[in-house]
């Protein structure tokens, strides 16, 4: 078995079924792997699977503070725009192009530390980081733990069921899931560590972080505007936590061919470009399955990519380095053949809002 096949903690039910085909749990299958892995009572192992839900539940009493207390639409639109845009984009930034990929490597450890608490803290870098490695190398394929396939259930509980590494990893292995996650710049534990707790990522470590970063943000969106700001912010924060996990299923076509010619260029997956998490993310999926390691993905006229715009900047302020750029090559080898066959004018023009989004 391969390591990318071992590396992340396989759910009771399999990632294959007998005939080798991706297993179709039941949502009650699904419900009682996710309840087994939030049981830290049961294996101090959990306590990352169980921490997912208390990092995203304990944005509800800002939610209902805001509500109840402080709500105002021109509030509401300001925390539209954070969650949607601010939190989107940084986890395009941080998470996607930088903590897996490696797209642009940091000069200054100042910011670094800085673009890893742009926004409001949600998910581990661990959960993140190594599950995608996963995802692209088996995309849309048994052992993809947030296969869309599986249906949406299956990816909307992954955080839980399917993205946490594995918890019996050799020496070895264990090595090279640190390796995955050391341009984080973070200390991980030991060998030994890890066969005590199952995870890379120190447990105390991960609260304290969590915690100033909260109450960092807390405390500047209180100076800036009062508890009203605050509590829309950390309220509205709630809804890039439960979107996020619903985005591979859409970006991925709902498991369904939703790729359309001139603007779905990656024909080795199902990963769609869609113009809603494009617009506001700079998540061009189908694009960044194409060239996964490249720091952009605005390859046509029309796609923003406010994540690069950030990235650009912090070269031109000399905070990063060796900044991959691909549209270039897109360009050249997509592209171009593409607007050069019959037919191939009317190509690259936008996808509708609703249909390669609509669930």
């Amino acid at each position: 078995m391969a390591f990318i096949d071992r590396v992340l903690r396989p759910p009771a039910y399999g990632w294959t079924d007998a005939n080798g085909e991706l297993s179709q749990p039941t949502p009650r299958q699904l419900f009682r792997e996710w309840f087994s892995r939030l049981n830290f009572l049961r294996t101090r192992k959990n306590w990352q699977a169980f921490s997912m839900l208390v990092f995203t539940g304990s944005l509800v009493p800002f939610l209902l503070a805001f509500l109840f207390f402080h709500f105002s639409w021109p509030l509401v639109v300001v925390g539209f725009f954070y969650s949607m845009v601010a939190m989107g984009s940084y986890g395009t930034v941080w998470l996607h192009r930088f903590g897996t990929h490696g797209a642009y490597r940091f000069e200054s450890k100042l910011w670094r530390f800085i673009t890893r608490n742009l926004v409001i803290r949600i998910c581990p870098d661990e959960i993140y980081l190594v599950s995608h490695h996963v995802h692209h190398a088996k995309s849309d394929q048994p052992g993809d733990p947030y296969n869309p396939k599986g249906g949406a259930l299956y990816c909307f509980l992954a955080d839980v069921n399917h993205q946490p590494i594995a918890t019996d990893l050799s020496e070895a292995d264990y090595a090279r899931v640190v390796r995955m996650l050391e341009r984080t710049g973070e200390p991980h534990h030991s060998y030994e560590e890890y066969l005590r707790w199952g995870t890379a990522e120190k447990p105390l470590r991960t609260y304290l972080s969590f915690g100033g970063n909260w109450a960092f943000w807390y405390g500047t969106f209180f100076l800036l505007g009062g508890h009203a700001l605050a509590t829309a912010s950390f309220g509205s924060a709630l809804f890039w936590a439960v979107g996020i996990r619903t985005f591979n299923y859409g970006a991925h076509g709902s498991g369904k061919d939703r790729r359309r010619e001139g603007v779905d260029f990656n024909r080795n997956d199902l990963s769609i470009n869609q113009l809603w998490s494009g617009m506001v993310a700079g998540e061009w999926h189908n694009n960044h399955h194409l060239f996964p390691l490249s720091a952009s993905n605005n390859f046509l006229w029309y796609q923003l990519d406010i994540p690069f715009l950030y990235i650009r900047f912090l070269e031109r302020i000399g905070a990063v380095s060796n900044v991959r750029d691909q549209k270039p090559t897109f360009l050249k080898r997509y592209l171009a053949p593409y607007r050069a066959a019959p037919g191939g004018e009317a190509a690259a023009e936008p996808p509708a809002v609703s249909s390669p989004a609509r669930r």
